[in-house]
């Protein structure tokens, strides 16, 4: 080597063999040629070759000098460029270059000339390639170690391979690429800030975006080197997170976009930075905050990734995000929730109680988007959420926000369809979702129509798929009503009867618009309000536009198929985009038109051919059900079922043995056969046998639909009743009780479908038997038990029968509808005793209490299905209307919850007077809390339909008192007045129980100022304050009740209201036959009485010594008494249970009287412990006589005769026994009237022929009235 530093100080210069002189007189061509030789002498050349070495090292200096570095032609550069690094390659691992200024510009001139390498198809490509592969496979670069200016050279070298590096480039040079990069970073001692940028710049997604290649490099470099540029990558993320200088690099406002890109490119390079973003998620800045939980976001929810079970803390730190202060930070967590259920299904657990927590987040965002997390992911794969997350989109169906709620819906729908209707997971996840259905269908309860058109649309486009093949449709249609809950076929009914009111009003639309201009306009202003006007906007159109108008006449048509529908829909969504398709829904009778492939399912499973069971559901329940799919489309649809294979079809549906699939297929029958006597005469010859049979041995039920099928459906329909009636009239007999039960149903039916073709004979009947022989006597002594209520399977038969007895009796009067004979009077008569006797008619002790508590309830239900016709309800006085309201109070849950229904049902039909809806005030102690919230719900939902009535009916203003729901205040007021709990005046615990009623009710009227009603209540109650009791106008003590009542009343106007002192809008008219119009008396104020604390004079007992004085004790007063009623509970304890065993308490117990709709204590047990204090009620004796009834009867009512003892003023009850139904068997004890007790005794007859002979003259005056 000594020798070769004298051969350069010579500064000779020996040229390969056949190389002349190179040098800047020689022309460009001619010196590329030269250059030629000599890369080819050196490519030739290897590092053992030492006396070439030497020879040529002149040469390698004068090729490195200025003239060849700066040389104008890219050629000559390239040339020289590859001399140089075989150079590198022949001297290594000395370079013949000393000069730390000449190696620096050698290296940045070989990294100019690797820019070459961009363009590859360049004929000197090839070249490019060898430069980089030789410096690359000798690392010439990592000679630069030594100098100052190393950086700037391996930043430039970096920078010009990422910048030439393209999709042209194969994997070789990929790789010498990588490798020229990764020896600097390895081998060097460190990495500078402005080197490691130049890699990482690559990764910012802008960057990423624009060359992808790039990125690919810069990936495979950082992968190659992960363990030596680890230490820099973390100095650098630690100066940016934890020290904030920002201004060490200018990828820093990039950082969290880098540690996304590391994490994927490999893990390891972040383990000392993840601990860092712990912290940043703990940062006051939301921003922050915000750009931290994205960054998680993704790296935990990756598919590959296992950051959240190698790094457990950040996991549950970034879990703790999701209660973030920050809306857009709880935001970004819930989106983030979909990815990591799908990618990780293992964390389900961690989210699932984060999720439910936003699931009720107040922001609506965020809880739109909890659904769509959980949709998301359930719809890639449902075993990826558990039933907790479901549920969370479960609950959110009744969202207060339609968007939540929309979003719910719908998602569950598609879930259902995938799982349920295509199948994709199996029977199991179809299982899972059963409930999905149910719930979708419940949401139809709401009152919002955008929840009403959108389960319509769900159900036509995810339920029952319209676009589905006709037969997979029915199929479809008939396994989703077989296997609905009962409310959601209640809810699928009501659907279907509002599209099918929606048709009949577009036809009756559509006639109207052929109708002359006049008439249509005048038809039209009958609707309310704003409704008016869309009517007439909608009739304008039609009229204008004849092409929508046949449109949607075709639409409505019967015979209108899916694609025809869909056909007029599309050529209509230009007009109305947004309401086409749930208006095509709704209108649409999609499913009629396939309606005989709905029959063949049905008739499928009734032979056994039908998948039933490989749908889940048993042969039976899919049978029942689909009949009464049918039964329900004949309502909506009768005209669909004229065919005689429908007709066949239900004929041997009537053939079966189960009852319900008898009982559908004749209520089929009945809506669909008016025509059937004409279409199908041999359909007729063979249905009435049947019909005949079923009236006279069939179910109570299957003759109910048989009599009134034959109404329906035959022209000589009095034959046919005749031939019906006249053998079941002769053969009543009480022998056989359980044989009576149809015969009876049969007759009631004739009774008030034909009562004057039977007149004569149904009088004979009722008053000989039903009431004579039937309802006068107690044949089978009931069973001893405590239950006030049992099965409907174990009620005896002849209980049964005589509540078909009493039906009987109604349907006649409600045939008859008159009263010219008085026979109303008489039978509400009847049904007030049963009343006022607890059920046990006789008094004789044989009835059971379950049978007792059943014919309290049919009495109950008789009245006020005789209240809802005009005739009957003007002769039920107010004894007798106070009477029927306390049942409402019955101490047996299941009678309070029955009569409660029924109630309901008559108002919302707008049948019973208003003046029945003041009943639901006695609810307002009710011991049940179930009981009060459904007696709530009926006083809203029926003050809500009479407000909306009469906005709809502006013109009812002369029925206004029958129909505003204000005026339940003064019904209310004069019940309250008249409750048998209310018997001293100004008692505080008493005026407590008024005032809460009144607010039951109250509460409900003034929750909307409407019209300015809290001043015409307040004016309403101020008029009562000027009248008298119209029922006891003459009782100072009644009437100070009521004014008492109306203190309490006012009382709560004034507090509640700030408007109450406004003018009234109106008058208000009190009824006359409640109050009456007197002189003006001045009755005490005592709203200071009611608002004292409970520990004032009169307080009530504990309702622990309440529910220990419940005892079995009898009170007798005159029946025709309306104070003689049920006993009410008051124990707020007391649930369904409480009528399992009501046990007999000791004397101790009851020392001290209560009040209340309590059972009084035995008669003996008042002798012995409550002499000092008088009680409420009367007593009356084991065995009844017969006078007694027939006060029950008398048309001169002799109770007024009754002997009345005397009794402080203040503490005497009302005119009226007190509330409760105790046995009459407990009285037989006292053979004398206890002191200080109202009312008469009798003592027991002798023997029993006397009895009997009493019976019988009881009997003959009980039907005399008939």
């Amino acid at each position: 080597m000594a020798h070769s530093k004298n051969r350069a100080t010579d500064g000779k210069i020996t040229y390969p063999p056949g190389v002349k002189e190179i040098s800047d007189k020689i022309s460009k061509e001619e010196m590329v040629r030269r250059l030629k030789m000599v890369v080819k002498t050196f490519m030739d050349m290897d590092q053992d070759s030492e006396e070439e070495k030497e020879l040529y090292l002149n040469l390698a200096l004068h090729l490195a000098s200025d003239f060849f570095l700066k040389h104008p032609d890219k050629d000559v550069r390239l040339l020289v460029a590859c001399c140089l690094a075989d150079i590198f390659r022949i001297y290594a691992p000395e370079a013949p270059y000393t000069s730390p200024d000449k190696l620096k510009d050698i290296f940045m001139f070989i990294t100019r000339q690797l820019k070459g390498l961009e363009d590859t198809k360049s004929a000197q490509f090839n070249r490019y390639f060898y430069l980089l592969e030789n410096i690359a496979w000798v690392k010439s670069y990592n000679i630069c170690f030594e100098l100052e200016d190393s950086n700037e050279i391996f930043t430039q070298l970096y920078r010009t391979l990422f910048q030439v590096i393209n999709n042209g480039h194969n994997q070789k040079v990929h790789m010498h690429m990588v490798d020229l990069m990764s020896s600097i970073v390895c081998e060097g001692d460190s990495v500078s800030q402005e080197l490691l940028d130049t890699v990482l710049v690559n990764l910012v997604p802008a960057h990423k975006n624009l060359n992808k290649q790039a990125y690919d490099l810069a990936k495979a470099l950082l992968k190659r080197t992960a363990q030596a540029i680890e230490p820099y990558i973390t100095n650098f993320f630690n100066q940016v997170l934890m020290l904030g200088k920002t201004s060490v690099s200018d990828l820093s406002e990039h950082v969290f976009d880098l540690i996304l890109e590391l994490y994927n490119i490999d893990s390891h390079l972040l383990l000392s930075v993840l601990p860092q973003l712990e912290f940043k998620l703990k940062s006051n800045d939301n921003d922050e905050r915000l750009q931290v939980v994205k960054l998680l976001a993704k790296m935990f929810g990756a598919k590959d990734s296992e950051l959240a079970s190698q790094n457990k803390p950040l996991w549950q730190c970034y879990l703790g995000r999701f209660n973030d202060i920050h809306v857009p930070v709880r935001l970004e967590c819930v989106k983030f929730a979909s990815h990591c259920l799908m990618n990780h299904p293992d964390l389900a657990k961690d989210l699932t109680e984060y999720l439910k927590v936003r699931s009720h987040d107040p922001e609506e965002a965020i809880r739109h988007d909890v659904i769509v997390s959980i949709v998301t992911a359930s719809k890639k794969d449902l075993s990826l959420v558990n039933d907790h997350l479901l549920n969370f989109v479960k609950e959110r169906t009744l969202d207060k926000r339609w968007r939540v709620r929309k979003e719910a819906m719908m998602g569950l729908a598609q879930i259902y369809k995938k799982y349920t209707l295509q199948a994709e997971a199996g029977k199991e996840a179809a299982k899972q979702i059963s409930w999905i259905k149910d719930k979708l269908l419940h949401i139809y309860y709401q009152n919002s129509i955008d929840d009403r058109l959108l389960v319509e649309r769900i159900f036509a486009q995810y339920l029952v798929p319209h676009n589905l093949e006709t037969t997979e449709r029915m199929k479809c249609l008939y396994y989703l009503y077989a296997t609905l809950d009962g409310n959601a076929v209640k809810a699928l009914n009501e659907m279907w009867k509002c599209q099918n009111m929606l048709r009949h009003n577009v036809k009756d639309l559509l006639d109207l618009i052929k109708q002359p201009k006049s008439d249509s306009y005048n038809k039209a202003s009958c609707y309310p309000g704003k409704t008016q006007d869309f009517v007439k906007k909608l009739a304008q159109v039609l009229e204008e536009d004849e092409k929508i108008r046949k449109q949607l006449e075709t639409l409505v048509s019967p015979s209108c198929s899916c694609k025809q529908a869909e056909v007029c829909v599309v050529s209509t969504v230009s007009l109305h985009l947004d309401s086409a398709c749930s208006y095509r829904h709704r209108i649409h009778q999609s499913f009629i038109s396939f309606f005989s492939a709905l029959i063949k399912q049905v008739n499928k499973s009734i032979e056994g051919t039908a998948d039933d069971e490989d749908e889940g559901v048993p042969t039976e329940q899919a049978i029942r059900a689909g009949l009464e799919l049918l039964k329900v489309l004949s309502f909506t649809h009768p005209v669909s079922f004229h065919s005689a294979e429908t007709f066949e079809s239900l004929l041997g549906c009537l053939k079966m043995d189960d009852e319900k699939v008898a009982e559908a297929a004749l209520q089929i029958f009945k809506n669909t056969g008016n025509k059937l006597e004409e279409s199908f005469p041999h359909i007729k010859s063979v249905l009435l046998p049947v019909l005949q049979h079923k009236a006279k041995k069939g179910s109570p039920r299957q003759a109910k639909y048989a009599i009134h099928c034959i109404h329906a459906m035959f022209s000589n329909r009095d034959t046919h009743f005749a031939q019906i009636f006249e053998p079941l009239h002769k053969s009543v007999d009480t022998d056989n009780m359980e044989q009576l039960i149809t015969p009876l149903t049969t007759l009631g039916h004739l009774a008030m479908l034909a009562p004057e073709q039977f007149a004569a004979p149904l009088k004979s009947l009722v008053a000989n038997f039903i009431v004579k022989d039937l309802l006068m006597n107690d044949r089978i002594p009931g069973k001893k038990t405590t239950k006030l209520w049992v099965p409907d399977d174990e009620v005896s038969p002849e209980t049964l029968a005589k509540i078909q007895g009493l039906k009987l009796m109604v349907r006649w009067l409600l045939g008859v509808k008159n009263n010219q004979s008085k026979s109303g009077n008489s039978t509400l008569r009847m049904l007030t005793a049963i009343l006022s006797s607890d059920g046990d008619l006789t008094e004789q002790g044989k009835i059971g209490k379950p049978d007792m508590s059943r014919l309290r309830l049919a009495a109950g239900c008789a009245i006020l299905r005789l209240s809802q016709e005009p005739c009957y309800h003007e002769i039920i006085t107010l004894e007798q209307y106070q009477l029927c309201a306390l049942v409402i109070n019955d101490e047996c849950y299941q009678v309070r919850q029955a009569f409660a229904q029924k109630l309901h049902k008559g108002l919302c039909r707008l049948r019973l007077p208003l003046e029945y809806l003041a009943v639901f005030t006695l609810c307002a102690k009710d011991p049940v809390k179930e009981r009060r919230a459904h007696a709530r719900q009926c006083l809203v939902k029926n003050i809500n339909l009479r407000r909306e009535y009469l906005k709809q009916h502006a013109a009812v203003s002369e029925k206004l008192i029958s129909l505003l729901p204000e005026y339940v205040v003064p019904y209310a007021i004069h019940l309250l007045v008249h409750d048998p709990d209310y018997v001293k005046v100004q008692d505080i615990e008493q005026l407590k129980d008024i005032k809460e009623a009144l607010w039951f009710v109250l509460e409900i009227l003034m929750a909307k100022n409407e019209n300015n009603s809290h001043a015409f209540i307040r004016k309403m109650v101020e008029n009562i304050k000027q009248t008298k009791d119209g029922q006891c106008p003459d009782d100072p003590k009644m009437n100070e009740k009521l004014y008492t009542v109306c203190d309490v009343a006012m009382n709560i106007v004034i507090s509640k209201s700030t408007t109450y002192s406004l003018e009234s809008p109106k008058d208000p008219v009190l009824p006359a036959r409640y109050f009456t119009q007197p002189d003006k008396p001045k009755a005490a104020n005592v709203l200071g009485a009611v608002n004292k604390p409970l520990s004032a004079t009169g307080k009530l007992q504990t309702k622990l010594s309440r529910m220990e004085t419940i005892s079995n004790a009898s009170s007798n007063s005159n029946p025709s008494s309306p104070g003689r009623s049920k006993g009410r509970l008051e124990s707020a304890d007391v649930d369904h249970s409480e009528n399992e065993d009501i046990s007999m308490k000791s004397p101790s117990e009851t020392e001290k009287p209560s009040r209340g709709r309590k059972r009084g204590a035995a008669a003996n047990q008042d002798d012995k412990g409550q002499e000092s204090k008088p009680k409420r009620g009367r007593k009356k004796a084991a065995n009844t006589s017969t006078d007694d009834a027939e006060d029950q009867w008398g048309e001169d009512g002799s109770m007024a005769e009754a002997s009345m003892e005397t009794e402080d003023e203040q503490n005497s009850p009302p005119k009226r026994g007190r509330r409760g139904r105790p046995p009459k068997s407990a009285a037989s004890k006292d053979e004398t009237p206890s002191k200080g007790r109202r009312g008469r005794r009798k003592t027991a007859p002798p023997a029993d022929e006397e009895n009997e002979e009493e019976q019988e003259e009881c009997s003959r005056s009980l039907y005399e009235d008939f």
